[in-house]
């Protein structure tokens, strides 16, 4: 169930014309027959975990993956509405594959799993936020421009004014232009290249920003992130 501070925004956007018409054109791709990931079900699913106050750490991604699995899980989407993150028995994406690289150098005892399902994390108080909450089938940034970005804009916007401190980790230059209004007086903002095989190298190697996440957090009288997940889910 969506968390109360979430659905409080969610049923704000309604009244606006510029949800009206994103709803509206989603609703009509999906009856023209158009495969939409995540399933309608999951496209909230970040806002399930952890309401607004208790919001440790944002990762902003971008749109969800537009694949479906392999094998026994062809007609499995690997969205599921975490960012980063894939349904159990889904191959793990290169992104995700390099995210756990920079987990096996940057803290300690961390052990690869074997599964992309980063629903522990969310437990947490991880908001696993892409900027566009749907994609069609096979096309990457498909949704982008339909008014998504105007709906995230709010929710990052609510973190920075209404939550006590967080932290903002901001892989890629689309993710730090999202987060270019947040109060880093109040709040860490970590930078950092995507870590997509297509820029990991130019620097999210090394990064540290789990380890660094921690110790600000820790710092600021609240509990460590585990980022440990484990082997199987």
């Amino acid at each position: 169930m969506i968390k109360s501070h979430w659905q409080q925004i969610i049923e704000q956007a309604k009244q606006q014309d510029y949800y009206c018409q994103l709803q509206g054109e989603i609703t009509k791709q999906r009856a023209q027959g158009i495969t939409i990931f995540p399933e309608e079900k999951n496209v909230f699913n970040a806002f399930e975990f952890c309401d607004l106050a208790e919001v440790k750490v944002v990762v902003l991604g971008q749109d969800p993956y537009h694949g479906v699995g392999k094998g026994d899980y062809c007609h499995q989407p690997q969205a599921h509405g975490l960012a980063f993150s894939v349904t159990t028995n889904i191959k793990v994406p290169p992104s995700l594959v390099n995210i756990y690289k920079e987990l096996s150098t940057d803290i300690d005892g961390f052990i690869t799993p074997t599964h992309g399902n980063l629903t522990s994390w969310a437990e947490q108080g991880i908001l696993l936020l892409n900027t566009v909450l749907t994609v069609q089938q096979g096309q990457a940034h498909s949704h982008a421009k339909l008014g998504w970005e105007l709906f995230t804009d709010e929710i990052i916007a609510q973190i920075n004014q209404y939550n006590d401190g967080c932290v903002f980790i901001l892989w890629g230059a689309h993710a730090q232009k999202k987060g270019r209004n947040i109060d880093d007086s109040k709040h860490l903002i970590l930078n950092g290249p995507h870590p997509s095989p297509l820029s990991a190298y130019r620097g999210f190697f090394g990064c540290q920003h789990f380890s660094k996440a921690n110790a600000w957090l820790v710092n600021h009288g609240k509990s460590a992130i585990d980022w440990h997940l484990h082997h199987s889910e």
